[in-house]
């Protein structure tokens, strides 16, 4: 071999020891302790990610990472382009096949889903993050920035936060105070003033019916909500079918006056997602009290003043 070979070699060489150098340091692991207080350790920041919960879809898109996504759950529609990904099926009952298949770095699932330890006893590292309140939804921001090493995780809440106080002040004096029923589910699923939503609402200045004694999402009992009498109903179009049928339900004030927001399909997903959306949902409330609220056409708020 000549000399000229031999320092081929050599310089092939150490250019193959400078790049694993490079990627032992670029690979270095990502630690993270999800909502059921468990520690999960990657080898690397994933790069093959399945959600099967759409907050935490939509939150890995803020996030800037939605390339990442190889899987979602069939609820998962927002943004568009995640409606082209392999779906695997529902969040409580996910095709674990499906998933396995995908090959993903790791899994992002609610708490409350039940394959947690299926994935993990076929090797597949999952993270489980489960948002109900404004303070979880910042949270699972930071949580999911952590995992995925984006630096600007809080600039994005505080942005989200920003809308929703801007919400609250668009809102005029004669529209607050409003007794609010909002049915998250037929069931009757209500959010409470414990959920995100009733977050929202107590900041926009409505009153819900739905005390955060009963649990962020109770079923109740049809015989509480017309007891209630709620001046204002916010509902999904989906759930809306029959209102005026239920039992007890043609005495509310709310169906009486039509002082009912119903909401399509795809604002009622933005509405019951604790995720990057708030403050968007956060202005639809805000225009269903400006409109539905019993004193904001009785007295109406003054008109503001042209620039």
């Amino acid at each position: 071999m000549t000399c000229k070979s031999i320092s081929l070699l050599r310089l092939v060489a150490g250019f193959g020891l400078v790049c694993a150098l490079s990627c032992s340091v670029a690979a270095h692991a990502v630690q993270i302790v999800d909502d059921r207080g468990v520690s999960v350790t990657l080898p690397a920041v994933p790069q093959r990610i399945v959600s099967i919960l759409p907050s935490l879809t939509e939150t890995v898109c803020e996030l800037g990472h939605c390339a990442r996504l190889v899987g979602v759950d069939r609820y998962s529609n927002f943004p568009a382009s995640v409606q082209k990904l392999p779906q695997v099926g529902g969040g409580l009952d996910p095709n674990v096949e499906a998933i396995v298949a995908l090959r993903p770095d790791v899994v992002l699932m609610a708490k409350s889903s039940r394959v947690g330890e299926r994935l993990e006893a076929l090797g597949v590292k999952v993270v489980a993050l489960e948002p109900k309140t404004h303070a979880d939804v910042q949270r699972v921001m930071l949580k999911i920035g952590q995992l995925l090493e984006v630096p600007d995780a809080q600039r994005i809440w505080r942005a989200i936060d920003a809308g929703v106080s801007a919400a609250a002040q668009s809102i005029g004096p004669n529209a607050r105070g409003a007794r609010v029923y909002f049915e998250v589910n037929q069931g009757p699923y209500a959010a409470s003033e414990s959920s995100f939503m009733g977050e929202t609402l107590t900041r926009l200045g409505a009153k819900n019916i739905v005390p955060a004694a009963l649990g962020p999402f109770p079923k109740l009992n049809p015989e509480f909500i017309v007891r209630a009498n709620p001046d204002v109903i916010m509902i999904g179009q989906r759930s809306a079918d029959g209102l005026q049928t239920r039992p007890g339900w043609q005495s509310l004030r709310a169906l009486r006056e039509q002082r009912v927001c119903l909401f399509p399909s795809d604002e009622a997903d933005m509405l019951v997602r604790p995720g990057p959306r708030m403050a968007e949902a956060a202005r639809l409330m805000a225009k269903c009290l400006e409109t539905k609220s019993p004193n904001a056409d009785a007295h109406p708020a003054p008109a503001k003043a042209r620039p």
